[in-house]
């Protein structure tokens, strides 16, 4: 068997079309679903909810949790309702995320906070969370349940070691991995995992999706981190910046902090604990960065956890299913480039 490598040339351009179209037909039923459980009397919950989850979204993680089953030829129903609950797991994190970090840009549009307020947008993301257990204990899998339930978990104990790095020029890069490990790709893992329950497939298989899953996941947080110091606000669908001004210890600043001379590490400290915050600020934080290789460092850590990812899944038979999960690994990286 030979291995898949990842592709980074310029010239592929991959996109995540392969994948939405091998879970087109499951995808209009999971979102059937979403409609259907994010309606309530209170006009106001579908009407907040309707704003992030109509926003623009991929909805990657349910198409992962669709094509997994796929690539293990399931051909039930089960994770359409499982899908739609990692979809309102998501939303509600970045109901709550958006409050805690005083966002007023999401997938490039206003942010619900902005528009109707955090209470609103606390409770809102409080229904979603609600909505998805509902969903859960409708399938009817203990299994399935422990995973969803043990990942919403872990997201809030990495948003929570996340909020208590904020503006700490002291986190290590070990530290930052487990954050991001926790907010970010533990739900990439359990949306691949809960593929192989639905189907049945054995804990190997379970294990793989979950490799690849929480693998993909990493890469996806690295990349978005990265570009926060390269691109603009139309280009990340959130304010320019937004990490820097938060304060938020991400891979580039550490690396350009561990890496920089007594003046470097004066401003970096100065940015991190809000002393440095201006447009001009954020522009000298970007010089900094890419005199360091500090994203191309990042970068280059994210291709290796999304090589990572496509290891996990060569096991598997090759076909439509593989060949997707292995574009949108791509994909994901490529976003940078």
């Amino acid at each position: 068997m030979t291995a898949t490598v990842l592709r980074l040339a310029p010239s592929d351009k991959p996109t995540l079309d392969p994948m939405i179209s091998l879970v087109a037909n499951d995808m209009n039923l999971v979102n059937s679903v979403i409609l259907d459980r994010m309606q309530s009397e209170i006009p106001l919950i579908p009407e907040l909810a309707g704003h992030l989850i109509a926003g623009g979204g991929k909805r990657l993680r349910p198409m992962l949790t669709l094509a997994s089953a796929r690539l293990l030829d399931y051909s039930g129903a089960r994770h359409h309702k499982l899908a739609a609950a990692v979809e309102f797991i998501h939303t509600a994190t970045l109901l709550h995320d958006d409050v805690v970090d005083g966002s007023d840009l999401r997938r490039g549009k206003r942010t619900a906070n902005l528009i109707w307020g955090n209470s609103a947008s606390v409770l809102v993301g409080d229904f979603l969370f609600s909505r998805s257990f509902e969903l859960m204990v409708e399938d009817g899998s203990l299994k399935a349940l422990k995973i969803l339930a043990n990942a919403s978990a872990v997201i809030a104990e990495g948003e929570v070691n996340q909020l208590t790095a904020v503006r700490r020029i002291e986190t290590s890069e070990e530290r930052y991995l487990e954050i991001i490990g926790a907010k970010t790709a533990a739900l990439f893992a359990a949306a691949c995992r809960i593929g192989a329950v639905v189907a049945e497939r054995s804990e190997a298989d379970e294990a793989a999706l979950d490799a690849y899953g929480r693998n993909l996941g990493i890469a996806f947080q690295l990349v978005d981190d990265a570009i926060d110091y390269t691109s603009d606000a139309g280009t990340m669908g959130k304010d320019a910046g937004d990490d820097f001004r938060e304060g938020k210890m991400t891979l580039p600043v550490i690396l350009a902090y561990a890496r920089g001379d007594d003046d470097a590490r004066k401003f970096w400290k100065d940015a991190v604990e809000g002393r440095r915050d201006t447009d001009a600020d954020l522009a000298e934080a970007i010089g900094r960065v890419r005199d360091t290789r500090a994203v191309d460092d990042t970068l280059a850590r994210a291709r290796h956890y999304g090589q990572r990812a496509i290891d996990a899944i060569s096991g598997f038979p090759s076909g439509a299913a593989r060949d997707a999960m292995i574009e949108a690994v791509e994909f994901a990286v490529a976003r940078a480039f």
